[in-house]
Protein backbone atom coordinates (compact mmCIF):
# COMPACT_ATOMS: atom_id res chain seq x y z
CA UNK A 1 0.00 0.00 0.00
CA UNK A 2 1.11 3.50 -0.50
CA UNK A 3 0.21 6.83 0.95
CA UNK A 4 -0.92 7.76 -2.55
CA UNK A 5 -3.63 5.11 -2.54
CA UNK A 6 -4.67 5.83 1.03
CA UNK A 7 -5.30 9.48 0.11
CA UNK A 8 -7.14 8.52 -3.08
CA UNK A 9 -9.29 6.17 -1.03
CA UNK A 10 -10.16 8.85 1.51
CA UNK A 11 -10.97 11.34 -1.22
CA UNK A 12 -13.22 8.78 -2.91
CA UNK A 13 -15.72 9.40 -0.11
CA UNK A 14 -15.76 13.20 -0.21
CA UNK A 15 -13.54 16.20 -0.94
CA UNK A 16 -11.27 17.15 1.95
CA UNK A 17 -8.49 19.53 2.91
CA UNK A 18 -5.03 18.37 3.87
CA UNK A 19 -5.92 19.10 7.49
CA UNK A 20 -9.10 17.01 7.24
CA UNK A 21 -7.12 14.15 5.74
CA UNK A 22 -4.49 14.39 8.47
CA UNK A 23 -7.20 14.16 11.15
CA UNK A 24 -8.74 11.15 9.41
CA UNK A 25 -5.33 9.48 9.36
CA UNK A 26 -4.86 10.16 13.06
CA UNK A 27 -8.21 8.65 14.01
CA UNK A 28 -8.32 5.69 11.65
CA UNK A 29 -5.58 4.89 9.16
CA UNK A 30 -2.70 5.51 11.56
CA UNK A 31 -3.33 2.00 12.89
CA UNK A 32 -2.52 0.47 9.51
CA UNK A 33 -0.62 3.14 7.58
CA UNK A 34 0.73 6.06 9.61
CA UNK A 35 1.63 9.31 7.86
CA UNK A 36 2.96 12.65 8.99
CA UNK A 37 1.60 16.05 8.04
CA UNK A 38 4.53 16.76 5.74
CA UNK A 39 4.15 13.38 4.00
CA UNK A 40 0.44 14.00 3.39
CA UNK A 41 0.91 17.51 2.01
CA UNK A 42 3.81 16.41 -0.19
CA UNK A 43 1.76 13.54 -1.61
CA UNK A 44 -1.26 15.80 -2.21
CA UNK A 45 0.95 18.09 -4.28
CA UNK A 46 2.18 15.09 -6.31
CA UNK A 47 -1.35 13.75 -6.80
CA UNK A 48 -2.58 17.14 -7.99
CA UNK A 49 0.41 17.46 -10.32
CA UNK A 50 -0.35 14.10 -11.88
CA UNK A 51 -4.05 14.89 -12.35
CA UNK A 52 -5.34 12.27 -9.93
CA UNK A 53 -6.88 14.93 -7.68
CA UNK A 54 -7.84 18.53 -8.20
CA UNK A 55 -8.20 21.56 -5.98
CA UNK A 56 -11.99 21.80 -5.71
CA UNK A 57 -12.10 24.88 -3.49
CA UNK A 58 -9.78 27.37 -1.85
CA UNK A 59 -10.46 29.05 1.45
CA UNK A 60 -8.88 31.49 3.84
CA UNK A 61 -5.18 31.23 4.72
CA UNK A 62 -4.49 29.15 1.60
CA UNK A 63 -6.71 26.24 2.68
CA UNK A 64 -7.29 23.92 -0.25
CA UNK A 65 -9.98 21.30 -0.53
CA UNK A 66 -9.06 18.41 -2.79
CA UNK A 67 -11.36 16.19 -4.82
CA UNK A 68 -10.73 12.96 -6.67
CA UNK A 69 -10.71 13.16 -10.47
CA UNK A 70 -11.98 10.41 -12.78
CA UNK A 71 -8.34 9.48 -13.38
CA UNK A 72 -7.80 9.26 -9.62
CA UNK A 73 -10.80 6.95 -9.21
CA UNK A 74 -9.51 4.79 -12.07
CA UNK A 75 -6.09 4.57 -10.38
CA UNK A 76 -7.68 3.62 -7.04
CA UNK A 77 -9.82 0.93 -8.68
CA UNK A 78 -6.80 -0.38 -10.62
CA UNK A 79 -4.77 -0.60 -7.42
CA UNK A 80 -7.61 -2.42 -5.62
CA UNK A 81 -8.32 -4.94 -8.37
CA UNK A 82 -5.24 -5.31 -10.56
CA UNK A 83 -2.28 -5.26 -8.19
CA UNK A 84 -1.38 -7.88 -5.62
CA UNK A 85 -1.01 -6.71 -2.03
CA UNK A 86 2.56 -6.74 -0.78
CA UNK A 87 3.10 -9.54 1.69
CA UNK A 88 5.04 -8.17 4.61
CA UNK A 89 7.66 -10.84 5.24
CA UNK A 90 9.74 -9.00 7.81
CA UNK A 91 8.86 -9.18 11.48
CA UNK A 92 11.17 -7.71 14.09
CA UNK A 93 9.11 -9.48 16.75
CA UNK A 94 9.54 -12.95 15.26
CA UNK A 95 13.16 -12.41 14.32
CA UNK A 96 13.86 -11.82 18.01
CA UNK A 97 11.89 -14.95 18.94
CA UNK A 98 14.20 -17.03 16.72
CA UNK A 99 17.16 -15.93 18.82
CA UNK A 100 15.66 -15.98 22.33
CA UNK A 101 17.73 -19.09 22.96
CA UNK A 102 20.79 -16.92 23.58
CA UNK A 103 19.06 -15.52 26.68
CA UNK A 104 18.43 -17.14 30.00
CA UNK A 105 14.94 -18.68 30.05
CA UNK A 106 13.59 -16.05 32.47
CA UNK A 107 14.67 -13.29 30.06
CA UNK A 108 13.10 -15.09 27.11
CA UNK A 109 9.85 -15.46 29.07
CA UNK A 110 10.03 -11.77 30.04
CA UNK A 111 10.33 -10.80 26.37
CA UNK A 112 7.28 -12.90 25.52
CA UNK A 113 5.37 -11.46 28.49
CA UNK A 114 6.15 -7.92 27.25
CA UNK A 115 4.91 -8.94 23.82
CA UNK A 116 1.69 -10.27 25.35
CA UNK A 117 1.26 -7.02 27.27
CA UNK A 118 1.97 -4.94 24.15
CA UNK A 119 -0.69 -6.92 22.30
CA UNK A 120 -3.19 -6.42 25.11
CA UNK A 121 -2.52 -2.68 25.06
CA UNK A 122 -2.98 -2.62 21.28
CA UNK A 123 -6.27 -4.44 21.63
CA UNK A 124 -7.45 -2.04 24.34
CA UNK A 125 -6.44 0.97 22.23
CA UNK A 126 -8.48 -0.34 19.32
CA UNK A 127 -11.48 -1.03 21.59
CA UNK A 128 -11.34 2.60 22.74
CA UNK A 129 -11.25 3.63 19.09
CA UNK A 130 -14.34 1.52 18.37
CA UNK A 131 -16.16 3.37 21.15
CA UNK A 132 -14.93 6.85 20.18
CA UNK A 133 -15.85 6.82 16.50
CA UNK A 134 -19.30 7.85 15.30
CA UNK A 135 -19.85 4.89 13.00
CA UNK A 136 -22.04 5.63 10.03
CA UNK A 137 -23.18 3.61 7.04
CA UNK A 138 -20.74 5.24 4.59
CA UNK A 139 -18.00 3.16 3.01
CA UNK A 140 -15.22 4.42 5.27
CA UNK A 141 -17.22 3.49 8.36
CA UNK A 142 -18.30 0.06 7.11
CA UNK A 143 -14.92 -1.00 5.76
CA UNK A 144 -12.98 0.88 8.42
CA UNK A 145 -14.85 -1.14 11.05
CA UNK A 146 -14.00 -4.35 9.19
CA UNK A 147 -10.30 -3.36 9.13
CA UNK A 148 -10.44 -2.44 12.81
CA UNK A 149 -11.88 -5.86 13.61
CA UNK A 150 -8.82 -7.39 11.94
CA UNK A 151 -6.61 -5.39 14.31
CA UNK A 152 -8.62 -6.53 17.33
CA UNK A 153 -8.43 -10.17 16.32
CA UNK A 154 -4.74 -9.94 15.38
CA UNK A 155 -3.80 -8.43 18.75
CA UNK A 156 -5.86 -11.06 20.59
CA UNK A 157 -4.19 -13.85 18.61
CA UNK A 158 -0.68 -12.44 19.18
CA UNK A 159 -1.34 -12.06 22.91
CA UNK A 160 -2.61 -15.65 23.19
CA UNK A 161 0.36 -16.91 21.15
CA UNK A 162 2.89 -14.99 23.29
CA UNK A 163 1.35 -16.40 26.48
CA UNK A 164 1.52 -19.91 25.00
CA UNK A 165 5.11 -19.38 23.80
CA UNK A 166 6.21 -18.21 27.26
CA UNK A 167 4.89 -21.48 28.70
CA UNK A 168 7.03 -23.41 26.17
CA UNK A 169 10.28 -21.89 27.46
CA UNK A 170 11.82 -24.19 30.07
Amino acid sequence: MSLRHALLGLLSERPASGYDLLKTFETSLANVWPATQSQIYTELTKLAGSGLITVAAEGPRGRKEYALTDEGMAELRHWLTQTEPQRNTRSDILLRVFFLGVLRPEHARAYLARLAEMSLQGEEQLRRLVESVDWDDDNLSVYGRIALEYGLRFNAMRREWAEWAARQVS
